[in-house]
C-alpha cells in the first residue's frame, strides 16, 4: 500500500509561451507528487504533440493517488477562449488565464491542494486586454487578502523585494519606514515558517550606491533605512546593513546572512539569475498557502520548439514539497 502522493496544483500561465510545454515536460519526471493542471486540456495535448510525448489526462476527482506514471497529469479543466499558436500573444486569452489562477487560488485556500506552482504570465498582454495586472505576487495577495512579500531562492541564495513590479521613478518614494518594518516581518516569519531559521539573519541593502555614502548620495539611508533597522534590532530582528548593493553578495560576506532584502526589483535579481538561472524559484512568502514559481518569463521565442528547459519549473515543484513538509513538521 503506497503512501498518498502530496498533491501539487500547476497552472501553465501564458498559453502561447513554454508554461504548457514545461507542464508536460513536469508530468514526465519521477516527481513523487500527484499533479493536477488548471488549464484547458486540449492546450496540454497540443504542447504534448509538440514535444512528440505521449500524455495520460483525466479530471481531478479530489482523489489521493499512491502512484503516478511518468506522462500522467490529472487536470481542472478551463477553456481557453482561442486556441494558441506558440510565441503569439493573444489578448482574447487573457480572462483565461486570469481564470485558472483564481480557481487555483481559491482550490488552494480551501485546502484541496498541498501547494500552487505557476508558470511564466506574460503582463503586457493581460493588460491590454483591459485588464490590470502587475503580477503573480499581487494576485494572489489580493486574493487571500494576506501581507505577502516576494522572495526569490536558488541553492546559495536567497533575496526578498521590499519592492516588486513598480517604475524605478517610483521606489524611492515607496520605501517607507511602514512598508520595510512590513516586509521584514513578513520576511523573518517566512524564513522561520518555511525555512526553519528559528532567528534567521538578513542582509537589507541600502537604497543608493555606497549605500548613500553618509548623505553624500541620498539621504534615504539616513532618513528612513537606518532608524527602521535600528527599531527592529531593538525587537530582537537580526538585521545586517544597510549594505551597499555592489559589495553585499561577495563570498566573505554571504556566510553571515541566510537572506537578502532589496529595495527593487533589479537590483539583486540579476546577481541570483546570473547564478541559478536554470534553478532559480520565486517564492511567495505570506500566504495561507505554499505557492512557487519559476524565476523566468515566457520565452516566446522558443515557445513551440522544444526547447524550452525544465529546470526551474523542476525546482518550483521541489521547492513546493519541501516548503509544505515543513509547514507540516510545524504544526
Amino acid at each position: 500500500m503506497h503512501a498518498a502522493l502530496p498533491r501539487l496544483l500547476l497552472t501553465p500561465g501564458e498559453p502561447a509561451g513554454i508554461g504548457p510545454e514545461l507542464v508536460v515536460r513536469l508530468a514526465h519526471t519521477d516527481l513523487a507528487a500527484d499533479l493536477v493542471a488548471c488549464a484547458d486540456p486540449d492546450l496540454l495535448r497540443r504542447a504534448a504533440a509538440r514535444l512528440d510525448l505521449p500524455l495520460e489526462l483525466c479530471d481531478d476527482d479530489g482523489r489521493t493517488l499512491g502512484a503516478r506514471a511518468r506522462g500522467q497529469l490529472r487536470v481542472l479543466p478551463l477553456a481557453l477562449a482561442q486556441e494558441e499558436t506558440p510565441g503569439h500573444l493573444d489578448a482574447r486569452n487573457a480572462a483565461y488565464v486570469l481564470e485558472t489562477l483564481t480557481r487555483a487560488s481559491d482550490a488552494c485556500r480551501a485546502g484541496r491542494f498541498l501547494a500552487l506552482v505557476t508558470g511564466p504570465v506574460h503582463k503586457g498582454v493581460i493588460n491590454a486586454a483591459g485588464i490590470p495586472f502587475t503580477g503573480h505576487t499581487e494576485f494572489f495577495a489580493t486574493r487571500a487578502a494576506a501581507d505577502v512579500l516576494m522572495l526569490l531562492a536558488g541553492p546559495h541564495l536567497r533575496v526578498a523585494l521590499a519592492t516588486t513590479h513598480l517604475p524605478l521613478a517610483a521606489v524611492p518614494a515607496a520605501i517607507t519606514p511602514e512598508r520595510l518594518r512590513r516586509v521584514l516581518g513578513v520576511l523573518w516569519r517566512g524564513l522561520q515558517r518555511d525555512f526553519g531559521l528559528s532567528a534567521p539573519r538578513i542582509a537589507v541593502l541600502g537604497l543608493n550606491p555606497h549605500a548613500g555614502e553618509d548623505g553624500h548620495l541620498g539621504r534615504e539611508e539616513l532618513d528612513i533605512i537606518i532608524p527602521t533597522l535600528d527599531a527592529l534590532r531593538g525587537d530582537g530582528m537580526h538585521l545586517l546593513g544597510p549594505l551597499p548593493a555592489d559589495t553585499a553578495f561577495v563570498p566573505a560576506l554571504r556566510a553571515h546572512y541566510d537572506a537578502v532584502l532589496a529595495m527593487y526589483h533589479d537590483q539583486a535579481l540579476p546577481v541570483l539569475k546570473a547564478e541559478a538561472f536554470d534553478s532559480g524559484v520565486n517564492i511567495t512568502l505570506g500566504l495561507p498557502y505554499v505557492r512557487t514559481s519559476v524565476d523566468h518569463g515566457t520565452a516566446l521565442d522558443i515557445a513551440g520548439h522544444n526547447r524550452a528547459e525544465l529546470g526551474s519549473l523542476l525546482s518550483a515543484a521541489r521547492m513546493a514539497l519541501q516548503l509544505s513538509a515543513r509547514r507540516a513538521q510545524a504544526t
